[in-house]
Formats: structure tokens, sequence, C-alpha cells
């Protein structure tokens, strides 16, 4: 039997949810703090329109996605899991390591699924770059390397919060660990609040990872490289179909005292198709059904506030 599913929060992002849920036939109600807006989704979908604790509480209703502003999915979520409600939160689930924590394990007594938002995860490109790591295809992994930078967004949030946690989720992907150290260097450009930063985490065994974010970058960059010792790989986000995972076999080696390299062309691995919200919220659907821990889980959620808690540690939570 499939879930019935509310969305709590109708703004930017969540109207993608509501929109995506509704096609996969599982949409139950929407709400919103506003009502007006609740109410013209609800026409549109032809679903309730709810205030956000009469959706918490209601019994027509077996989970919810939260999208809202981080610095209250921490209580609305526990109150959720309280009511006996699954719940995928939108990233970051909150804005402190503290808050984070507590709401995991609000989750885990309650004994229901929490799951967080890192919709790049499902994307189909990713998702075929890490097959192509464990197929051996580059070697042993030594390096990753993230940029995520364009124009705009500015919300009040600095560009650490904003941006960072998309790529984030990516590395833990990838290393299988938790980063035994993290370093940041931010710069204020164009606003009052941080518009680039650089941030550096370092695993056990010697893995590393760099990401770079901007606000005020004067072109587009979205590009996760993978560096390892027989090749490597590039996820471009910004590159054509049939073009976004590209990998170069070159390499590098010890020749006596020095290091020589080798320049391969580059090869374009071919990608199954599929919308990243869409296999997102399906892998939801089946975790609440077959009652399995997701693919991006509390542990994750927890370990990304901490990493952007210590790249960029917020005023007064905000």
């Amino acid at each position: 039997m499939q879930p019935r599913i509310a969305v709590v929060g109708c703004g930017q992002w969540g109207q993608n949810h509501i929109r995506t849920l509704a096609e996969i036939g599982v949409l139950a109600a929407v709400a919103d703090r506003n009502p007006d807006r609740a109410e013209g989704f609800a026409e549109r979908f032809d679903v309730p329109a709810l205030e956000p604790d009469a959706a918490i509480a209601s019994t027509d209703i077996d989970a919810l996605v939260l999208a809202l502003p981080a610095s209250v999915h921490g209580p609305v979520a526990r109150a959720a899991f309280a009511a006996g409600k699954d719940v995928l939160i939108e990233k970051p689930i909150a804005l402190d390591p503290a808050d984070a924590e507590l709401t995991a394990q609000v989750a885990e007594r309650a004994n229901r699924i929490l799951m967080v938002g890192h919709v790049l995860r499902f994307h189909p490109v990713f998702q075929r770059l890490c097959a192509a790591v464990a197929e051996g295809r580059i070697g042993t992994v030594r390096h990753l390397i993230a940029n995520r930078m364009g124009l705009g967004r500015f919300l009040g949030m600095d560009v650490v919060w904003d941006l960072a946690p998309h790529d984030l989720s990516l590395i833990l992907k990838l290393s299988n660990a938790m980063p035994q150290s993290v370093s940041a260097t931010r710069r204020s450009v164009l606003s009052d609040e941080t518009d680039i930063a650089d941030i550096v985490l370092e695993f056990a065994g010697g893995l590393k990872a760099e990401v770079h974010v901007s606000r005020v970058s004067p072109y587009r960059d979205r590009r996760f490289s993978v560096i390892g010792t027989q090749g490597m790989l590039v996820f471009d986000d910004l590159a054509p179909e049939g073009e976004k995972l590209s990998l170069y076999g070159h390499r590098v080696w010890r020749d006596g005292p020095n290091f020589s390299f080798e320049n391969a062309p580059v090869t374009y691995l071919p990608v199954s198709p599929g919308l990243p919200l869409d296999r997102e919220l399906r892998h939801f659907i089946d975790c609440i059904v077959n009652r399995r821990q997701p693919e991006t889980g509390a542990a994750e959620a927890v370990e990304t506030v901490r990493i952007l808690s210590s790249a960029s540690p917020l005023k007064n939570g905000v």
C-alpha cells in the first residue's frame, strides 16, 4: 500500500516536492503558514490544504516532506515523529549540530524514518560515478574536488550553508567515513555575509576533499571531480546530455627520483536517464513501505550540519 504523504512548506523547493509526489500518486495534502499559498496548490492538485499542525496530527497522513526554513526543521520534525510520522527533511536539517542530533535521537526513539533531502545523491550521473569507482575504473580514490559557483541567491544565509550541503553529501558517500578535520577560508565580497568559501576535509587513510563555493562568480560551475591512482572522473552538471560524466585515464607515477605523467583522451560514460527528485522521493517511499534506512539518513544529516558549523559558525543560530 502506498503511503499518504503531505508536503509542509509550499515555497520554491516545496512546490517541486508537491508536483513530483502528485505525479507519483502519493500526495495526500499540502500545508503552509500562508493559507492562501497552500490553498492554491491544494486546488491545483486536488488535495486538502492544512495548517502545518493539522498535517502533523492527521491520521490520514503517513509521512511528511518538510521544506521549511532550516531554523524550524528540527521542532517540526520532532513533533511529526512524536505523532508517528516518517519525515523527509530538506537540507540542512538544522543550523547547529545539537539541534540536528536531537532530531536524530527523537526519530530513533520513535522508530520512524528520518531522511534528509540531499537530492544530488540520487542524480543518475552521480550514481553512475559511484559505480565506476566501485568497479575500480580509476584505482584508489585519493582526492575529491567540488566546485559550485555562480551569481545570486542572497537569502540572508551565507554561501557555505546555502550551497555546500550538496557536495558535502557526495563527499561523505564516496569517503564512506566522517572527516578527521575540517578547515575553511571565507570571504565577504559583495554582501555582508560569506560570499566565497573554500573548505578542506581530511579523512583517515590520506583521502582529502575540497569544496569551493561562490555566489559572486561571473560564470557558473557545477563540477565534481574524483582523482584516483589510475584515472579521474568528472561529473559536470552543466555539460550537455551524454557528456555529463567524463573518464580521464590520466596517470601519474614515480620515475626514479622524479614523477612522470601520461595524458589520455576523455571518454564519456553512458548514464541511464532519470530525474533526481523523482528518484529521491521514490526511495523515501520505499523506505517507508519496507522500513529500510534511507541512503541519506540521520547520521549523514547530523554530520553534514557538524561540518557546516565547523566551516562557518553561525551567530545566534542564524
